[in-house]
């Protein structure tokens, strides 16, 4: 695997590197902007690692802000969600009407598609930019994960974002420690081991969300909408690799009607239907990404994940990523080497 700086201040005058981050951030495909009241004593260096669709990056900086206002995302929006996490010196975050200030053995979310306000470094508050806390070089790590990959539904998404969560003890402890080890022992792994690498990292995010959601779920009533949705959530994805796997089956495991499991999915803004078939397609693409399964066939992994027919494969993987399996497979095959 390879690290690759992205950005580093000490080829430029700090005016003009501050610059030069906002105008790389502003065109970005998740165009950001940066302010500091202090630029002439910016310095910061961003080193970036590809996991397949999970993104790795750390920084070590002076402190400034980021914003991502509604106009930046209707500018352009990849859907993502970030995860911060500091290991020294303080981040600020807004987002969703919350405010949190995060340490290190912290982490916070937040959502690409909602403004956002990131305060990076400048004392206890987290409000950087002034005084002598801007010398100061605060590190962190960011993680971004495209949101369909996490398979929870954005309201509940919603409920996590930019809330201080534990990076030191638990299941996010195991997600922190991954993070921190990736980003400083790279020469130990092979350019093959980022995809697995990645999906680890992606499937400890989502067992973090799952872990809170959770605990926050138990003081639902058991057949409360939330609470079935959680428990239809579970079903499905224990039940994906069933080609009869349907809206009706779900409905009779969990003893509800099928009108009322099309009416708990509405806030989704998708069909039942539609939400397996986006879950099946998502383990299917990470399988045929996977270079220890190169020689499972095609059609085999797509029967493997619900998929009865081949052609029915090929046609819907090809409508929602853009490429033919084959091709997506001889692709990733070729960037691992």
């Amino acid at each position: 695997m390879v690290v690759q700086t992205v950005f580093q201040s000490d080829a430029l005058r700090p005016v003009e590197s501050f610059a030069a981050l906002d105008s790389m951030w502003r065109t970005s495909r998740h165009p950001m902007r940066v302010v500091s009241r202090t630029p002439a004593t910016f310095r910061a260096t961003i080193r970036e690692l590809d996991l397949g669709p999970v993104n790795l990056a750390h920084f070590a900086t002076t402190a400034f802000q980021v914003q991502r206002t509604a106009h930046l995302i209707r500018q352009a929006d990849p859907e993502l969600i970030g995860l911060v996490m500091p290991l020294r010196g303080s981040l600020g975050l807004q987002q969703a009407e919350r405010q949190t200030v995060l340490g290190p053995s912290q982490l916070s979310l937040y959502d690409s598609s909602r403004p956002f306000h990131l305060h990076l470094g400048g004392g206890k508050d987290g409000h950087g930019g002034h005084g002598d806390d801007a010398d100061d070089v605060t590190t962190l790590m960011r993680l971004f994960v495209p949101r369909r990959a996490l398979a929870v539904p954005v309201d509940r998404l919603d409920r996590l974002m930019a809330r201080p969560l534990p990076a030191d003890t638990g299941i996010g402890g195991l997600l922190g420690r991954l993070i921190q080890g990736i980003a400083t022992d790279t020469l130990a792994y092979q350019a093959a081991d980022a995809l697995r690498i990645g999906a680890v990292a992606q499937d400890l995010l989502l067992a973090v969300l799952a872990h809170h959601l959770d605990a926050e779920d138990t003081a639902y009533e058991e057949n409360s909408p939330q609470a079935l949705l959680t428990r239809i959530d579970a079903f499905v994805q224990d039940n994906l690799p069933d080609p009869q796997l349907s809206p009706r089956a779900i409905a009779a495991a969990l003893h509800i009607s099928l009108s009322y499991l099309h009416r708990l999915f509405q806030p989704r803004g998708t069909t039942v239907s539609a939400w397996i078939r986006t879950q099946r397609l998502e383990k299917a693409r990470r399988a045929l990404g996977d270079p220890t399964l190169r020689t499972v066939p095609v059609h085999r992994i797509a029967r493997q994940h619900g998929f009865g027919a081949h052609e029915t494969f090929t046609r819907a993987f090809r409508a929602t990523y853009g490429i033919a399996p084959t091709d997506y497979r001889r692709h990733t095959s070729a960037e691992c080497g």
